[in-house]
C-alpha cells in the first residue's frame, strides 16, 4: 500500500489546484466598497464648482443641475370636509386661529403634553386646548385662519397621525 512518486504528485497538483480554487472564488466585497465610495466622491464633488487650471487660464465648471417642471396650482374645493366646532380653552400655546388640526386627544394633561413636546421637536408650533364640556385636552400641531391650509396641513400630517381631524374654534 505504497504510493508511489507518480501518485503523489497527482495528489500533490490536486491539493494545491483545489486550494488556488477556494482562494480565487473569495467575495470582491472591498471592489464593491470601492465603487460605491467612488460613485460618492463623484455626486460630492458635482455638487460642488470645480476649478480647472490650465497653464494658460482658469475655467470654472458648474455642476450639472436638473428642473423638474413645476405643476400647475391646483384649486381644492374644500367645502365637503368635516370640521368639529368646539368651545375650547387655550391651555398652552400661542393662541388659536379659527381652523386647526388635532393630532391628538387625552384625559390626562401629561399625555397631552407629551404629545406636545413631541410635535415641537418635529418643527411644528404645537399647542393645547381644553374642551370643559367633555374633559379632554386636544393637541394642534396646526392653526390657520383659512379652512384651506388647515385641510392640506391635516392631509399632509395624516402620514404621522391618521386620525388628524379638524376643528373650528367656537365662539
Amino acid at each position: 500500500m505504497f504510493i508511489n512518486k507518480t501518485n503523489r504528485v497527482t495528489i500533490l497538483a490536486i491539493a494545491v489546484s483545489t486550494v488556488a480554487m477556494f482562494t480565487s472564488c473569495k467575495s470582491q466585497e472591498s471592489a464593491y466598497k470601492k465603487a460605491y465610495e467612488k460613485a460618492q466622491a463623484q455626486a460630492a464633488q458635482n455638487q460642488q464648482t470645480v476649478a480647472v487650471t490650465n497653464d494658460a487660464q482658469t475655467v470654472k465648471i458648474a455642476p450639472v443641475t436638473t428642473t423638474t417642471p413645476t405643476a400647475p396650482v391646483q384649486t381644492v374645493d374644500v367645502s365637503n370636509e368635516p370640521v368639529r366646532t368646539e368651545n375650547v380653552q387655550l391651555i398652552s400655546g400661542t393662541g388659536l386661529s379659527a381652523y386647526s388640526v388635532v393630532c391628538g386627544s387625552f384625559s390626562l394633561k401629561s399625555n397631552a403634553e407629551g404629545l406636545q413636546q413631541t410635535l415641537k421637536n418635529k418643527g411644528y408650533s404645537a399647542q393645547i386646548v381644553y374642551n370643559p364640556a367633555i374633559k379632554f385636552y386636544r393637541v394642534i400641531a396646526v392653526t390657520s385662519n383659512d379652512k384651506a391650509s388647515a385641510v392640506q396641513s391635516r392631509n399632509s400630517l395624516r402620514s404621522t397621525y391618521p386620525d388628524a381631524w379638524l376643528l373650528l374654534k367656537g365662539q
